[in-house]
Order: C-alpha cells, then sequence, then structure tokens
C-alpha cells in the first residue's frame, strides 16, 4: 500500500475538513485559540471587508443639514428683515420727498405778491383778481428804459409764444410800470404794441406803484414828485415773476435766465400741476 492510500484513509477515519489553505489551517488548529472562539476567517482572493472612520454626533447632524447650517438660517433671516426694513424706509423717504416737493410750491414758497389795483394799457380796471385762473409773467419797469427792460420783456414775449405753441393762450403776459410820471395810458399802450400781442400794461399814481411792488417785492428808485417831463433814469430789480392760476408765487427770472430757461421752469411746473389736479390751470 502506498503512502497517498494510508493518508486518505486515515483523513476519513477522523472526518478531517479538507483546510483551503496552510493559514486557515493553522488558525483552526492552534491550541492558543479558544474553543469559545469562532475560526477567523482568512481571504486572500475575496472582497475586502471595509471600514470606516467613526463620525461624532456635530459632523452628522452637518451632513444631514447640508449647507443650511443654524449659522446659515439666521444670516438668511438677518438679511431678510433688513432687505424688508431698508425698502420701507425707502417708500417712507419718497413719499415724504413727495410731499415736501407739493409743500415747495405752497407752504415753502417765498411771500411774493399781494392785492393791488391799476389801470392797463387800455384804460381799464385791473387787480390781483384778474391774474386768477391764469397762469402769469410779470415783468417790473419803465417805458424810458434804453435797453434792460426791452430786452427783458422781448425774452418773455419769446417764452410766451413758445408756450403758446405747447398749450395755448394759458400764460398772460404782464408789464407793470415803476414810474407812474411818465407812463401814463397812451404812453403805455404804445410802448406795449412792440411786444407780445397779449401783453397787459398796468400803471397807477405813485402810491399804487409803491404799494403793488412793495407786494412783490421789488425795488425801485423813482423820485417820488417826479414830473412827466422830468429827465431822469429808474433803478429797479430786474426780474419777472412766474405765478400760478391761484395767485401764487412760483418762480423768479433774472436777467442769466435764458428764454429756454424759462419755457422749461414753467412747463415743469405746468405738468405737476396737471399731475395733481387733472387740468392745466
Amino acid at each position: 500500500m502506498s503512502m497517498n492510500t494510508i493518508t486518505f484513509a486515515a483523513r476519513r477515519a477522523v472526518r478531517l475538513p479538507k483546510p483551503t489553505n496552510a493559514l486557515q489551517y493553522y488558525f483552526s488548529h492552534s491550541p492558543s485559540t479558544s474553543s469559545a472562539r469562532a475560526p477567523r476567517s482568512i481571504s486572500t482572493g475575496g472582497p475586502r471587508r471595509r471600514y470606516s472612520t467613526p463620525v461624532n454626533d456635530k459632523q452628522q447632524n452637518k451632513s444631514a443639514v447640508g449647507v443650511f447650517s443654524p449659522q446659515a438660517a439666521a444670516l438668511f433671516v438677518l438679511a431678510g428683515t433688513g432687505l424688508f426694513l431698508y425698502f420701507k424706509w425707502e417708500k417712507e423717504r419718497l413719499a415724504e420727498q413727495k410731499q415736501k416737493d407739493m409743500e415747495s410750491r405752497t407752504v415753502g414758497r417765498a411771500h411774493v405778491g399781494g392785492p393791488f389795483q391799476m389801470t392797463t394799457h387800455e384804460g381799464k380796471p385791473f387787480s390781483d383778481k384778474d391774474m386768477l385762473g391764469k397762469w402769469s409773467l410779470i415783468y417790473f419797469g419803465f417805458t424810458n428804459c434804453p435797453d434792460i427792460c426791452p430786452d427783458e420783456l422781448d425774452k418773455m414775449s419769446a417764452a410766451v409764444n413758445t408756450l403758446d405753441e405747447s398749450y395755448g393762450p394759458i400764460v398772460q403776459p404782464i408789464f407793470i410800470s415803476v414810474d407812474p410820471a411818465r407812463d401814463t395810458i397812451p404812453q403805455m399802450a404804445r410802448y406795449v404794441a412792440d411786444f407780445h400781442p397779449r401783453l397787459v400794461g398796468l400803471t397807477g399814481d405813485y402810491a399804487t406803484a409803491k404799494a403793488t411792488c412793495k407786494a412783490y417785492r421789488v425795488y425801485f428808485s423813482t423820485p417820488p414828485d417826479a414830473k412827466p417831463g422830468d429827465d431822469y433814469l429808474v433803478d429797479h430789480s430786474i426780474f419777472f415773476y412766474f405765478m400760478d392760476p391761484d395767485g401764487k408765487f412760483v418762480e423768479a427770472f433774472g436777467k442769466s435766465s435764458s428764454a429756454e430757461d424759462v419755457v422749461e421752469r414753467v412747463k415743469r411746473e405746468l405738468e405737476e400741476w396737471k399731475a395733481e389736479r387733472g387740468r392745466l390751470v
């Protein structure tokens, strides 16, 4: 009998499991291995067991909620609150600015203008009541003025002509004399004929002229006792005034203002008036 036959017979007699390899055989029959411990399986060719790194609670919570952490949530709430408060403040600021703009055309305006009673170049009575319901441009001067008064009346006439093209005859040009001794009714009629066809010339006695100039804050230096034949020049304020249909002061235009400046300012006021009241006059 050969050695292989003896070995096979011995294995069948003791019914030993066939070891898969030397290491498994060694660990399964090692005397140091406790009989209560299950044999360890050592595999050299099967899939390896993977072990994960322990994760603490903080990391687990972070992975569960993603990037939206409590800190991010707090920042989001603060940003939203800030935007809400900003837009609320901006809305209130715009409303306040609108109110101020409206007040600037009423309460905030300079107190210019007031009651007066004079006579037109046609010999008709004319008072501040005749200006109500119309936009007015008023210039104070005198007919013997060599250059400034004609230049300013030309400018005012050009502005009124431009406004007439856009809105029709809703702006009334007015010329008030600060030299009542020489600016008689016939003299005023001749003078205003050189300017806008709707220009109204107003004159009166010295007391009337003085009271009217005071109401409109106009300076003039006509001598109180001047005679029609006297030769003198009159120093006076060089402005014409823009008044609204309620007889309230809107703007004053000096020598530095061009006809285009006057038209632009008047148009802006007309449009604001229309937006508030639904009409131009």
